[in-house]
């Protein structure tokens, strides 16, 4: 936020430049990818928010790259596993959308930050992200309020974008995973507690909470050379 505001993106600046850009360190970018993703956004005024097909290094789906609000029925079915058991169903496996075809352009709710390209004109409708957010869950929590506004948030599969996914959240490990499940915490009470049946609302904070201390058990478990930050 501090970079946005310093070149225009807030509520006051007269003018702004047309596009920001979201971008992670550890990624590894095609020569040809900004330009391409750039004109992909100017062809097309009513998207918001476009990002890339993200990979990992063994070529792997990053599947946080496209996918859809954490819903209570949605996030209720994602935590029972139901996605991974039914991955192609079209009503069980919306949390990362795996019923969609990875090189198939699609419109989203959601995209990641670690390459998020943003029309300055639906950021300024949105407002800039949400500083409660300290690590995880800024995206998503923006792109909900940039499709609140009417946008489109396209997943654009034609550039392709290596994400190095964990190198620098690994290194602290259990910050990384708290400040993960916080998110989760954040965003439902946000946008969904106070519409969600309070039953719901405390089957859904038991359930972060158990997953929360399964992912500091397992990681308290782990070599240090294999830490990390479970995986939305």
């Amino acid at each position: 936020n501090i970079g946005l505001r310093a070149v225009g993106f807030d509520h006051e600046a007269a003018e702004c430049p047309r596009y920001a850009l979201l971008l992670n360190p550890d990624t590894l970018l095609p020569p040809d990818a900004l330009q391409r993703i750039y004109d992909f956004a100017e062809a097309n005024p009513d998207v918001g928010v476009v990002g890339p097909k993200l990979v990992r290094l063994d070529g792997s789906l990053d599947k946080a790259c496209r996918r859809s609000f954490p819903t209570p029925k949605v996030s209720a079915y994602h935590m029972l596993y139901l996605d991974r058991l039914f991955p192609h169903s079209k009503t069980f496996a919306r949390y990362n959308l795996t019923f969609l075809d990875v090189d198939e352009q699609a419109d989203v709710d959601s995209v990641v930050g670690a390459f998020m390209l943003m029309r300055s004109q639906a950021l300024q409708d949105a407002g800039l992200l949400d500083d409660a957010f300290f690590m995880y869950g800024e995206d998503l929590d923006l792109c909900y309020r940039v499709k609140e506004k009417g946008w489109r948030i396209v997943y654009y599969p034609q550039v392709v974008v290596t994400h190095i996914k964990g190198a620098a959240s690994s290194k602290r490990s259990v910050k990384s995973i708290n400040a993960f499940y916080e998110a989760m915490r954040i965003f439902h009470n946000k946008h969904y507690r106070k519409q969600t049946f309070f039953l719901l609302n405390w089957l859904i904070d038991v359930g972060i909470w158990l997953k929360h201390c399964i992912a500091l058990t397992q990681n308290a478990l782990r070599p240090n050379d294999r830490k990390h930050v479970a995986s939305a």
